[in-house]
């Protein structure tokens, strides 16, 4: 199954318009163009945040069962288009094909949540008369949209990380203008065109396409913006902050993501587990596991068989069913992970698989023998990189984890309860997986980073709480 190469435009105030200037999409493991996508002009972009602007009132004000439906439709329409979006997440984003197909299937379920969500948004009473100053008064508070949303999203999930961003607006009342990755920008595309069959009225949803710097940047700055929802690295997300002036933001910044494995884990289930989560989407996913930290008493039982692991992984052309890992997003991004593969070597570490570079393609890489300042370890990879590091004892690990100017999720494998509760009192996280790795979610939990990891929270009810306004109302008799 195959994308046809042709021009694709951009959904604009509910129609799909051209502009002077076309950027080429291509496919991550072969090379070869499969779209062109118009790129939006300073024009272009001002008459999408107008759009947006000007339909958020009546959109705001659609009953909230009307906006289920059309949520859920679109939920519906997903499933139905599996294969068809699957393919272009394969080929433009060079993720493996069931990794793809899992993505497609996870956002179903972010729609099919973000819908259900849409008739539960409500306030609560406030019981005035806790204060002397209240008594004989009535209060309660209501939630409303914030207004335009706009979505910049990132190239490791096309699909999945803008539902996340466009569900939940959607379910509160709110108007969008998304912005996604320049480099995948054919699945948020499409989505457009679902959304509009779904029945998503004109100018609620625009899609405009360019780089952070131009199209982000006008798009930040707009004042008639109220809030900013971001997935991308930390000065990217402080850029935006210092730009954005007064308007709500959730930003979701990356990590390094470190989890613990203790003598008492149980092996079987956790070396499997631990390869799919350092090399599923060639590692480029926000909480893939980076550092392994590996009690000493079963480092060389639990390091073997990581490498044997390691070594079944299939790396190939994404769209093979069978492949485990696929090309990275760019050459450049590939050789920045193989040079701080080297730098590492050359201090001491020890390539125990991969290492080896074909294009875009970086094999899976093990290493041994790190130090917490290699830049393996203290800076986030976003490669299909992970390194192991044996550890004495359970508070040196959860010390480890710590000591990290990211937060966003660790792992801890462990069936001693107050180890667990130990790592989750200590590790400053956005989530603790327990019997997990960091990599684990699913769309409707809480998920967000502490410290450089972010701000806010998504998850669908969060998310949609970070996008509304609470509004007090006190009645008098």
């Amino acid at each position: 199954m195959t994308v046809s190469v042709k021009n694709r435009r951009l959904l604009v105030g509910g129609a799909w318009v051209e502009d002077k200037e076309l950027l080429p999409v291509i496919d991550k493991y072969t090379g070869e163009g499969i779209a062109n996508v118009f790129v939006a002009s300073r024009e272009t972009v001002e008459k999408a945040i107008a759009a947006a602007h000007a339909a958020f009132p009546g959109w705001s004000r659609t009953p909230a069962h009307q906006r289920f439906r059309i949520l859920e439709k679109a939920s519906r329409l997903l499933a139905q288009h599996q294969e068809e979006i699957a393919t272009i997440i394969c080929r433009e984003a060079g993720k493996a094909w069931k990794y793809s197909m899992g993505e497609v299937a996870r956002a179903v379920e972010t729609f099919q949540f973000s819908a259900e969500e849409a008739k539960r948004i409500h306030g609560e009473t406030v019981p005035m008369d806790a204060s002397t100053a209240g008594e004989g008064r009535m209060g309660f508070y209501l939630r409303s949209a914030v207004g335009v949303v706009a979505a910049i999203t990132p190239f490791n999930f096309p699909l999945n990380l803008v539902a996340h961003k466009v569900g939940p607006a959607l379910a509160a009342g709110n108007a969008l203008v998304l912005k996604p990755a320049s480099t995948t920008p054919l699945t948020a595309v499409r989505l457009g065109e679902i959304l509009e069959e779904a029945g998503v009225p004109g100018g609620v949803f625009n899609v405009v396409v360019g780089s952070g710097g131009t199209v982000g940047d006008w798009i930040t700055t707009d004042p008639r913006v109220a809030k900013i929802s971001f997935t991308g690295s930390p000065p990217v997300g402080e850029a935006i902050l210092r730009k954005a002036g007064l308007k709500k933001v959730t930003m979701e910044l990356g990590n390094n993501s470190g989890t613990i494995i203790e003598p008492d884990a149980d092996l079987a289930a956790a070396v499997p587990r631990c390869v799919v989560s350092a090399f599923a989407n060639s590692g480029q996913v926000c909480i893939s596991l980076q550092r392994l930290y590996v009690h000493k008493s079963i480092a060389g039982e639990f390091t073997k068989r990581f490498v044997e692991e390691t070594k079944k992984l299939k790396v190939g052309n994404p769209v093979e069913k069978d492949c485990d890992v696929g090309p990275m997003i760019d050459e450049g991004e590939a050789r920045r992970a193989e040079a701080w593969i080297r730098e590492a070597v050359d201090e001491g570490a020890k390539v125990l698989i991969g290492g080896k570079r074909e294009g875009r393609v970086l094999y899976p890489t093990v290493l041994a023998n790190v130090r917490p300042e290699m830049k393996v370890m203290c800076q986030e990879a976003f490669a299909p990189l992970v390194s192991l590091y044996e550890y004495e004892t359970f508070e040196d690990a959860v010390r480890m984890v710590e000591d990290s100017p990211y937060g966003l999720q660790a792992g801890v494998y462990t069936n001693d309860i107050r180890k667990a509760l130990y790592a989750v009192d200590r590790i400053n996280a956005g989530g603790v997986m327990i019997n997990d790795t960091s990599i684990f979610r699913v769309d409707h939990m809480p998920y967000g980073g502490n410290k450089m990891s972010g701000l806010g929270r998504e998850g669908v009810r969060f998310a949609v709480e970070e996008m509304t306004n609470i509004k007090m109302v006190m009645i008098k008799p």
